[in-house]
Protein backbone atom coordinates (compact mmCIF):
# COMPACT_ATOMS: atom_id res chain seq x y z
CA UNK A 1 0.00 0.00 0.00
CA UNK A 2 1.29 3.45 -0.86
CA UNK A 3 1.76 5.83 1.99
CA UNK A 4 1.26 9.52 1.66
CA UNK A 5 4.04 12.02 2.02
CA UNK A 6 4.44 13.01 5.63
CA UNK A 7 7.34 15.45 5.62
CA UNK A 8 7.46 19.13 6.44
CA UNK A 9 7.67 21.03 3.14
CA UNK A 10 10.59 23.13 4.39
CA UNK A 11 12.61 20.00 5.20
CA UNK A 12 11.74 18.64 1.78
CA UNK A 13 12.85 21.80 -0.03
CA UNK A 14 16.22 21.94 1.72
CA UNK A 15 16.85 18.23 1.13
CA UNK A 16 16.00 18.65 -2.56
CA UNK A 17 18.17 21.75 -2.85
CA UNK A 18 21.14 19.95 -1.33
CA UNK A 19 20.78 16.69 -3.26
CA UNK A 20 19.75 17.96 -6.69
CA UNK A 21 22.94 20.01 -6.99
CA UNK A 22 24.98 16.81 -6.70
CA UNK A 23 22.97 15.04 -9.42
CA UNK A 24 22.91 17.72 -12.12
CA UNK A 25 25.73 18.30 -14.59
CA UNK A 26 28.56 20.50 -13.31
CA UNK A 27 27.73 24.13 -13.95
CA UNK A 28 23.95 23.63 -13.99
CA UNK A 29 22.28 25.48 -11.12
CA UNK A 30 19.08 24.44 -9.42
CA UNK A 31 16.83 26.35 -7.08
CA UNK A 32 14.15 24.50 -5.20
CA UNK A 33 11.19 26.23 -3.60
CA UNK A 34 8.02 25.18 -1.85
CA UNK A 35 4.98 25.02 -4.11
CA UNK A 36 2.71 27.57 -2.45
CA UNK A 37 -0.46 25.91 -3.74
CA UNK A 38 0.43 22.31 -2.95
CA UNK A 39 2.15 21.06 0.23
CA UNK A 40 2.92 17.78 -1.59
CA UNK A 41 4.98 19.52 -4.28
CA UNK A 42 8.19 21.44 -4.85
CA UNK A 43 9.05 23.84 -7.65
CA UNK A 44 12.39 23.33 -9.33
CA UNK A 45 14.14 26.00 -11.40
CA UNK A 46 17.22 24.89 -13.34
CA UNK A 47 19.64 27.20 -15.15
CA UNK A 48 21.77 25.37 -17.68
CA UNK A 49 25.53 25.67 -17.80
CA UNK A 50 27.27 27.29 -20.71
CA UNK A 51 26.26 29.73 -23.40
CA UNK A 52 22.85 28.32 -24.23
CA UNK A 53 21.27 30.33 -21.42
CA UNK A 54 18.25 28.08 -20.97
CA UNK A 55 16.23 27.85 -17.81
CA UNK A 56 13.64 25.23 -16.98
CA UNK A 57 10.85 25.25 -14.42
CA UNK A 58 9.40 21.99 -13.19
CA UNK A 59 6.74 21.09 -10.69
CA UNK A 60 7.55 17.90 -8.82
CA UNK A 61 4.52 16.48 -7.04
CA UNK A 62 4.61 13.56 -4.63
CA UNK A 63 2.00 11.02 -5.69
CA UNK A 64 2.91 9.14 -2.52
CA UNK A 65 5.98 8.85 -0.30
CA UNK A 66 7.97 7.06 -3.03
CA UNK A 67 6.69 8.28 -6.36
CA UNK A 68 6.82 11.73 -7.93
CA UNK A 69 5.17 13.21 -10.97
CA UNK A 70 7.33 15.70 -12.81
CA UNK A 71 5.67 18.37 -14.97
CA UNK A 72 7.46 20.88 -17.14
CA UNK A 73 6.04 24.32 -16.37
CA UNK A 74 8.16 26.60 -18.55
CA UNK A 75 11.31 26.83 -20.66
CA UNK A 76 13.06 30.13 -21.25
CA UNK A 77 16.10 31.09 -23.27
CA UNK A 78 17.87 34.30 -22.30
CA UNK A 79 14.80 35.29 -20.27
CA UNK A 80 12.23 34.81 -23.05
CA UNK A 81 9.74 31.95 -23.25
CA UNK A 82 10.81 29.47 -25.90
CA UNK A 83 9.16 26.60 -27.77
CA UNK A 84 9.68 23.45 -25.75
CA UNK A 85 8.84 21.20 -28.73
CA UNK A 86 12.32 21.84 -30.16
CA UNK A 87 14.23 18.52 -30.28
CA UNK A 88 17.26 19.82 -28.38
CA UNK A 89 15.02 21.18 -25.62
CA UNK A 90 13.03 17.91 -25.49
CA UNK A 91 16.30 16.06 -24.89
CA UNK A 92 17.24 18.43 -22.08
CA UNK A 93 13.77 18.17 -20.52
CA UNK A 94 13.96 14.38 -20.53
CA UNK A 95 17.47 14.49 -18.96
CA UNK A 96 16.33 16.86 -16.22
CA UNK A 97 13.18 14.82 -15.61
CA UNK A 98 15.37 11.74 -15.16
CA UNK A 99 17.65 13.66 -12.74
CA UNK A 100 14.62 14.82 -10.74
CA UNK A 101 13.36 11.22 -10.46
CA UNK A 102 16.89 10.15 -9.37
CA UNK A 103 16.85 12.83 -6.73
CA UNK A 104 13.42 11.72 -5.46
CA UNK A 105 14.74 8.17 -5.14
CA UNK A 106 17.83 9.37 -3.31
CA UNK A 107 15.58 11.22 -0.85
CA UNK A 108 13.40 8.23 -0.01
CA UNK A 109 15.14 7.90 3.34
CA UNK A 110 13.43 11.16 4.31
CA UNK A 111 10.13 10.77 2.47
CA UNK A 112 9.43 7.09 3.04
CA UNK A 113 9.21 6.04 6.67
Amino acid sequence: MNSELNVNQETLVSAWQERLGTILKPGDRAEVAADEGNPQAVRIHIDTAGRQDYSFDFQCTYVDSREVRVDLVDVERAGATTDERNENIQGMVSDYTRHIHECAQALQQITHH
